[in-house]
């Protein structure tokens, strides 16, 4: 698989990553599975995929006790990005960005993780009640301490808040700004896609002026772009879908035109709409690595050899052309 860089330490991941998420957090709770979850990482890892993106949270904890099953067997094949900076609770999750905190959550992800070095340490969510400068601190020296190798700023949430004025991500490049006064941002996750173009606008160029890795978080539209999912399908309570304004019945036949585009490029190159996706989320930066996520190994290879599709500028003009998607978060 191509090669791509995070940040100015230029530590090298396979052009496409593995999002561990839905193993254990968010997806489908009826069909997630220890074994087949193990499975697909170990897929991922065979295809290229060596990012493996996981977090304390997810689970909690379970999916880093996973991939350290992994890791035990597989360190060198791999690239390991956690996350700190969100505690779950029984009904509700807060923030934290206390720096003993912080330093406290990555020994215990090292444990879980089987390993004693996280190659990339991402801040999940800044807590509104530390200054962000104190909890960067906390994670530049925890680089400094030899346990972490690059840290990275997690901007999805920036979603979920309704925007006043400006760009989505204005709020977030300031407060990348003030941290980078204090150690420097290898990377930054946002929610890129086809059908989720917002990073475009400011972020992606603010991380491509300074070298600064983007990892596109949902490249698949939480699986709508994959072309698999029916209108009307329903989504078990759990499922985040299941209260996504673009997952309505209405709003899923309303959006299939996006599918039926990018199914009309993956037939020119005997591609699926899935890997056209992922191939136009590549296509936006050489410091663009998508990191789709999925529980099962039949779609971590097949996502895994997008990275061998090259769209042409008329394909790229063509998916540019779709039409925007119905149903905002915002």
């Amino acid at each position: 698989m191509e090669r791509r860089t995070i940040g100015a330490t230029a530590l090298e991941v396979g052009a496409i990553g593995l999002g561990c998420m839905p193993m254990h957090w968010a997806y489908t709770a009826s069909q997630q599975s220890g074994e087949t979850a193990l499975r697909t990482v170990h897929a991922a890892l065979d295809a290229g995929a060596s990012l493996l993106d996981t977090a304390d949270m997810y689970g909690p904890f379970t999916n880093e006790l996973l991939v350290g099953r992994v890791l035990r067997e597989r360190r060198s094949e791999a690239f390991v990005s956690t996350k700190c900076g969100l505690l779950v609770g029984e009904q509700h999750i807060v923030a934290n960005g206390r720096p003993g905190y912080v330093k406290r959550a990555c020994d215990a992800s090292l444990r879980r993780l089987q390993t004693d070095v996280i190659d990339l340490y991402q801040l999940h969510r800044p807590d509104p009640e530390v200054p962000v400068e104190e909890t960067w601190g906390a994670m530049a020296d925890l680089v400094a301490a030899g346990k972490v190798r690059a840290l990275g700023w997690c901007a999805i949430g920036a979603r979920t808040r309704r925007r006043v004025a400006g760009d989505l991500y204005d709020g977030t490049i300031r407060q990348l700004e003030r941290v980078q006064q204090v150690f420097p941002v290898s990377c930054v996750q946002a929610e890129l896609s086809v059908w989720s173009r917002e990073a475009l606008d400011a972020l992606v160029p603010w991380c491509a002026s300074r070298g600064v890795g983007l990892l596109a978080a949902m490249p698949l539209g939480n699986g709508f772009l994959s072309g698999t999912l029916t209108p009307g399908q329903g989504f078990e309570p759990e499922d985040i879908r299941a209260r996504h304004p673009r997952f309505t019945a209405e709003m899923m036949a309303a959006n299939q035109p996006i599918v039926a585009g990018l199914r009309r490029v993956a037939d020119r190159h005997g591609a699926t709409a899935a890997q056209v996706a992922l191939a136009w989320v590549l296509a936006q930066g050489r410091y663009v690595i998508p990191v789709p996520g999925t529980k099962k190994a039949r779609w971590a290879v097949e996502n895994a050899r997008a990275a061998e599709l090259r769209l042409t500028e008329k394909d790229l003009e063509e998916i540019g052309g779709l039409p925007r998607a119905l149903g905002s978060w915002y």
